[in-house]
């Protein structure tokens, strides 16, 4: 039978508790979902800045909407790109302090292309040993040899750079990570990235919008590449690489995945200048979260094992991935929505909740979601 391994991977799948499943949801501003008629309070989104619900950035779609349409409706190299793009390639080159910026359709796809267009023979990529799976597979997809360094651990990283023998290399990390909530010491890997001519790749789509003066995430450190996404803290969908111009036009004539890809909607792009307006002058927003991560950790049992967090994702461990799901599933019976982490998006023996909180969470959702961990976790 042709592809009789997809029944027996499936089959493997639930066996080993992580057979994955879509479920049809819905969403209001105030952090409350529906499953059917059932709500839920949602600790799963990565709307950090609360603004896929802002009225702001609905006005801006709307009225660009109606004056480009839906979709671009060609790659940006026919006839895909739009005043609108350009409109926010400047903006994101002025708030996070960069020459240039070329828009992407999703982050994954970002990661990708960069890596797939740099990593040429003779050349190294040095990944953190958490580096998110679009990461890996760009590294993977290049012509390119690369190493993984273990997570956070400068020293280690430096031995790979001294070790290594290849003409061009370069360093990726990212700004915050996304299932353990802990940031890249970016000042050190900066020192390394000048000592080793290797320059430095920072994924930031945790991390923009949400840490830093103005929001401006990892940019503090200008890594020669930086990768920005707008489906989280900026509430709208794409990414986006901030680098050189010489990186720019690189990419724009190399790399297959913008090359061939259709451009994002012009709508979106309008609607994201908007969201980036609020999430630079509006700092409440980002106080809001440190507020309501203080008020959760605080509230914890000490007995439950968090992740080493200092962002707006915690953790909370319990290994395996059968009491992650079962505990996922109580939570939910009690009007509380955290998905379970289970393999191989976390290493083996780590499955975790993952808690992400945001600026609309108020404190009688956060008191609620405490007393209900301390509760389900045993």
């Amino acid at each position: 039978m042709p592809f009789s391994f997809i029944e027996e991977a499936l089959k493997q799948q639930k066996d080993k508790h992580r057979y994955r499943t879509r479920i049809v949801t819905s969403t209001d501003a105030l952090s409350v979902m529906w499953q059917g008629s059932d709500d839920f309070i949602n600790f799963s989104s990565n709307d950090y800045l609360g603004l896929s619900h802002d009225s702001r950035v609905i006005n801006a779609l709307q009225t660009a909407a109606e004056k480009y349409g839906v979709g671009s409706a060609s790659s940006s190299l026919v006839t895909g790109y739009h005043d609108s793009h350009k409109q926010l390639e400047d903006k994101l080159c002025e708030w996070l302090g960069y020459p240039s910026a070329l828009l992407f359709n999703s982050g994954f796809t970002a990661n990708c292309a960069v890596l797939d267009a740099i990593g040429k023979k003779g050349s190294c990529l040095f990944l953190d040993k958490l580096s998110h799976a679009s990461i890996i597979d760009g590294a993977r997809s290049s012509e390119a040899d690369f190493k993984r360094f273990a997570h956070n651990n400068i020293e280690h990283a430096e031995s790979l750079l001294t070790a290594s023998e290849h003409k061009h290399k370069l360093i990726v990390s990212e700004g915050v990570f996304s299932m353990d909530g802990d940031c890249a010491p970016l000042n050190e890997l900066a020192r390394l990235s000048k000592q080793f001519d290797a320059p430095l790749y920072i994924d930031d789509a945790h991390a923009v919008g949400v840490i830093g003066e103005q929001g401006t995430g990892s940019s503090v450190v200008k890594p020669d590449i930086l990768m920005v996404t707008f489906g989280k803290a900026l509430g709208t969908s794409g990414a986006a690489i901030l680098c050189s111009e010489a990186i720019k036009e690189y990419l724009v004539n190399v790399s297959r995945h913008y090359i061939y890809s259709t451009a994002i909607s012009p709508a979106i792009a309008t609607a994201t200048c908007a969201a980036i307006d609020i999430a630079q002058t509006e700092e409440w927003r980002r106080e809001r979260i440190v507020e309501n991560v203080q008020l959760l950790k605080q509230g914890l049992r000490d007995d439950i094992k968090t992740t080493d967090s200092n962002s707006s994702i915690l953790g909370i461990m319990l290994g395996d991935e059968q009491s992650t799901i079962e505990a996922s599933q109580s939570l939910k019976s009690k009007g509380i929505w955290l998905s379970a982490i289970r393999p191989p998006t976390v290493p083996v023996g780590q499955s975790r909740l993952r808690v992400t909180i945001n600026s609309n969470h108020n404190t009688n959702q956060i008191n609620k979601l405490v007393s209900c961990l301390n509760e389900v976790i045993v």
